[in-house]
């Protein structure tokens, strides 16, 4: 069955010219270097290959990434792919209070899920903001030495008061003029544990009545007593990311340093400390240049990295990857695919202005994949018996279904008929609704692929409630035989054996939020989530679904796209996943 698709306009992506130009102009070669980046020993050696763009996808290591950072992913992986570059994993992993290992593993995991490595012939690209520590530290008594840092021991009331505001210049902090020499020692002493957490920062010395506030000498160390997931216990002063983030740039010769449009306030300091460290003789030409794009706004999510640590932490999903989370470990479990995110990020595409994406693009790109590439199955979601009082006992016969309409060459799959088949419950009415098809008494349908039934009656329950429907088949009529065609029927629904079926359990899964922008307002975010996000059931399904493995997708036909569940699913006993409904059921 196909799927409906969301027209949207032709996606464009500026930064994709910018590179094109760049290129163009050879402004950026790809120079042969020594050595790590960061030790003393990486140095240029002269060696200089075509013109090669490097981007990097940065992720700080203090939560799970999610459907915000895929489009990063597919931008920054993508665009080194189209042009013959390279992009780096790096992890901006500068606080190790919120950061640990776990985050780590998730990352990676994530990246190459969505096809993407860090190996490029015999270069690694994955790295490290920690393993840049040393020459970070150096550059920062690199700016010290030359006048553009200074040690502050205000608290942090006194300095967010003389910052001062959008309309009001700040002011100078009473240790802005301390000597060279005062500031180095000073700096010494927070390096080796000589003073205590929160007592003083190192500042880059710049304008306190910068229009920008950003540029109102801002903190780029701090006294942070944690240990640390890659460097252990070694330091106890880390550097703040706006100072560390344009270091590791310039230390991996990226030419098109990527992020949202949160940071076009910060690229002013970006450019300036480059140029402080250039001038210092600490990095060579040309620099990294950092551009913006608009982040991903997308209805029914929430994208925060605050409230996803709420959901999780209070319990209202059952841990990072639930399905109904937009995380990418989340999406994957629920059964979205990496062809899925694809196909979105080149739909919504790149642009400098702030938007919402409707959700329903994302699911009709994953319905338009999965339309493509999941084998069909039977699958009885609300199962009801049907009786066919002349099938002969014990009997039962194959029937042949395509495992694929749109592709042939995928061939067909036997299903068994016997004389006691599950249908759907909502597939027969004892008194039918105008324009209702299926079964009801004296009426007849065809069993897909098999035998056009006439039902005969039903048996209820003491409440009045049907449990079993009555019918007889009509001999001559079995799909694909001679004659089958004789008798015309108007409904046509599906079934399992009853003797040959897999019982098992199916979540279907619906979106977290029943409103496009939770927490709109002043409301609590929480006060929007959808209560029917999802539905445990337990399904007849084809005996063939029994052998699904994890991560395997198909499409139950009449319900949707459904995955064999990566976390919960054993070998011969697999659980199911909603991925998405044949169409849009939030459609107004």
């Amino acid at each position: 069955m196909s799927s409906e698709k969301t027209p949207i306009p032709a996606a464009s992506n500026f930064i994709r010219a910018i590179i094109e130009k760049d290129l163009s102009q050879h402004k950026y070669a790809t120079k042969k270097w020594a050595g790590s980046p960061g030790d003393a020993a990486h140095q240029d050696t002269g060696v200089v290959d075509a013109a090669k763009i490097r981007t990097r996808f940065p992720p700080e290591p203090n939560g799970y990434l999610h459907i915000g950072h895929a489009k990063s992913i597919f931008l920054n992986f993508g665009l080194a792919r189209d042009f013959d570059g390279v992009c780096h994993l790096r992890f901006d992993d500068t606080n190790p209070e919120k950061e640990s290992q776990e985050y780590v593993d998730s990352i990676s995991d994530a990246v190459k899920w969505l096809g993407f490595g860090w190996d490029n012939a015999n270069e690694s690209n994955l790295y490290f903001a920690s393993n840049y520590f040393d020459f970070m530290y150096r550059a920062a008594e690199s700016l010290i030495e030359n006048g553009h840092a200074y040690v502050d021991e205000q608290s942090a009331d006194e300095m967010r008061i003389n910052r001062g505001t959008l309309t009001e210049a700040g002011r100078d902090s009473p240790f802005r003029q301390r000597t060279v020499a005062e500031n180095l020692a000073r700096f010494r002493e927070m390096r080796d544990g000589k003073h205590a957490d929160g007592s003083m920062v190192l500042r880059a010395k710049i304008d306190m009545a910068s229009p920008n506030i950003n540029m109102r000498d801002p903190a780029i160390y701090r006294v942070r007593r944690a240990h640390h997931h890659n460097t252990g216990d070694q330091w106890c002063i880390y550097p703040m990311y706006t100072f560390a983030h344009p270091i590791e740039d310039a230390l991996e010769r990226i030419t098109h340093s990527i992020c949202t449009l949160e940071f076009e306030d910060q690229r002013p300091f970006y450019d300036w400390l480059l140029e402080r460290l250039a001038e210092a003789g600490l990095l060579a030409h040309p620099l990294p240049k950092q551009y913006e794009f608009a982040r991903l706004n997308l209805t029914y999510v929430v994208l925060s990295k605050r409230k996803l640590i709420q959901l999780v932490e209070e319990k209202h999903v059952n841990g990072w990857d639930d399905p109904r989370l937009p995380t990418i470990a989340g999406a994957r479990r629920r059964g979205y695919t990496p062809a899925g995110f694809k196909l979105f990020t080149d739909r919504i595409g790149v642009s400098k202005a702030d938007s919402w994406i409707e959700y329903s693009i994302l699911e009709d790109c994953m319905r338009e994949v999965l339309n493509t590439d999941a084998e069909r199955r039977i699958a009885v979601l609300d199962p009801i018996k049907l009786v066919i009082d002349n099938y002969p006992e014990g009997q039962s016969e194959d029937c042949f279904a395509p495992n694929h309409p749109l592709k042939p060459e995928l061939g067909k799959r036997t299903v068994q008929l016997s004389k006691e088949l599950w249908i759907e419950r909502e597939d027969f009415m004892e008194t039918p609704s105008k324009g209702f098809f299926r079964l009801t008494p004296d009426g007849m349908v065809r069993l897909r692929y098999g035998y056009v039934v006439k039902c005969t009656g039903c048996e209820k329950d003491a409440d009045g409630n049907v449990t079993v429907v009555h019918c007889e088949y009509l001999p001559d009529t079995k799909s694909g035989t001679p004659g089958s065609d004789s008798v015309k029927v108007k409904g046509n629904i599906h079934w399992v054996s009853v003797a040959h079926a897999y019982e098992a359990e199916v979540r279907l899964y619906d979106r977290l939020f029943k409103e496009a922008h939770p927490g709109e307002g002043d409301k609590d975010f929480l006060d929007d989530i959808n209560q029917n996000s999802v539905q445990v059931i337990t399904a007849q399904l084809e005996l063939s679904l029994k052998d699904a493995k994890p991560e395997e997708s198909f499409q139950f036909e009449r319900h949707g796209y459904f995955v064999a569940d990566r976390k919960d699913s054993v070998a011969g006993k697999p659980v199911f996943n909603r991925t998405v409904t044949l169409k849009d059921a939030w459609q107004k």
